[in-house]
């Protein structure tokens, strides 16, 4: 039997230990659905505080149950660990790590490639190596490949190579790790098939593609095609707002259409991990081709000024009561970027609460699902506040940021005097008993 076929046989019968590098959102979930395979799992990362959160029986991801995790780790099918050196007894080493933005909004794979180069000292015959963390078109082919090659194995024959990029989406309860379909493409065939084979074991339909590099403008094109659209819906409210035409009933009215039509919704700025940063991946890459992508860099521009106008629609609805947005009691409500999540990767909350601060207004924030908030876009850390009838009514604005679906919002329209919603939380009437004047932003 062939390398290749024996390592496929290996993954079939569940005999192959698979190393997941990178326990978060990405990570964590899928080391998950391989251990409940049958595999041994082990689940690295370089956060010490993950690992022992996992191997007591905690977990630090609000819609992964810890008794789910915690179950995997006491039958030892998920083995988490900072030593690395495990490598070598991996057969398959599956990257998740995070690809954030550099200077200038340059990729920085500062993450990917010590991943790499530490995968590299324990490569051997028979080992697959997959990354799924979002870059350009080449990454997988050309800078990890660079780097295995070090090795002097050969890729295809004696180890294989692929990218199949992750489609997380948290909180979403239509679709898990499993249900959702997986592309792959490998540098060469065989490692398409071997990746392929791996990844058929646990989940439901594997989408094989003629490269890595169409799997990587795959995962590019998603993103991007959400950004653009979110940026178009964000520059229709700005105008609708001035035309005072309700953008929701816009949308909802459009949404009718059986066929031709997608909806979109504004909103407060994109926040995660993928959106608002994976499109600049692209324009990066695109310029080394002598290209310009107008309309990404557009859709940038216009999502990342969400913020700023929502603090506009503030202090219009400030001036409004007689009331200047410095020394303003401001409360926001919701940190995450999504609703019913703990993730504040790239939130717009962190935006908006930078500018309240430089505009010396005392800004605190209420989120059922984040209970401190630190980040390296703020200055200071802060903590969730009770949301009571009281701090509503000494707030001068309300500013719904995040939509969860654990806030009383009758209780908000009932006590506060000032409400900017962002994500049409609350009725586009005024309900009986409504203290709050409602401005949509």
């Amino acid at each position: 039997m062939d390398l290749p076929a024996a390592t496929k046989d290996k993954l079939k019968n569940r005999s192959a230990t698979v190393g997941l590098i990178g326990l978060g959102y990405a990570g964590l979930p899928l080391a998950c659905v391989f251990a409940e395979a049958g595999f041994r799992t082990v689940g690295f990362d370089v956060d010490a505080a993950k690992v022992d959160a996992l191997r007591t029986g905690q977990n630090y991801i609000s819609h992964i149950p810890a008794q789910r995790t915690g179950a995997l780790v006491e039958k030892k099918r998920l083995w988490p660990t900072t030593d690395f050196a495990l490598l070598a007894e991996c057969d398959a080493a599956i990257i998740c790590v995070p690809t954030p933005l550099g200077p200038g909004r340059s990729p920085d794979l500062t993450y990917v490639l010590k991943t790499v180069q530490t995968i590299r000292q324990y490569l051997h015959r028979g080992q697959l190596v997959v990354l799924e963390s979002t870059s350009y078109p080449g990454t997988t082919d050309e800078d990890i490949l660079n780097i295995l090659n070090e090795s002097g194995l050969k890729v295809g024959e004696d180890f294989y190579l692929a990218f199949s990029p992750e489609r997380e989406d948290p909180g979403n309860d239509a679709f898990n790790t499993r249900t959702i379909p997986k592309l792959v493409g490998g540098v060469t065939a065989n490692c398409t098939e071997v990746a392929a084979t791996a990844y058929e074991q646990v989940i439901e339909h594997v989408v094989r593609v003629s490269s890595a590099r169409v799997a990587e403008c795959a995962k590019l094109l998603e993103n991007i095609y959400r950004c653009v659209n979110i940026a178009m819906v964000n520059e229709l409210k700005l105008l609708f707002d001035r035309m005072n035409i309700n953008v929701w009933e816009v949308i909802e009215a459009a949404s009718t259409k059986p066929f031709g039509f997608t909806p979109f919704y504004p909103g407060p700025g994109l926040g995660g991990h993928c959106i608002p940063i994976d499109p600049f991946y692209l324009t990066w890459k695109a310029r080394r081709y002598d290209f310009a992508t107008r309309l990404i860099e557009l859709a940038g521009e216009i999502n990342a000024s969400m913020p700023l106008y929502v603090v506009s629609r503030l202090t219009e609805g400030l001036n409004l009561q007689g009331k200047a947005l410095r020394t303003s009691n401001v409360l926001l409500i919701g940190a995450a970027y999504k609703k019913n999540i703990e993730d504040v990767r790239e939130s717009p909350a962190l935006s908006i609460i930078r500018e309240l601060d430089n505009k010396l207004a005392r800004v605190s924030y209420h989120d059922p699902h984040v209970p401190r908030l630190e980040s390296r876009h703020l200055d200071r850390e802060i903590t969730s506040v009770p949301l009571t009838p009281e701090r509503l009514a000494a707030s001068d604005g309300v500013v719904i940021v995040t939509d969860h679906t654990a806030i009383d919002y009758d209780m908000i329209l009932t006590h506060a005097s000032l409400v900017i919603d962002t994500r049409n939380a609350t009725p586009p009437f005024r309900k009986e008993g409504q203290r709050a004047q409602v401005l949509r932003a």
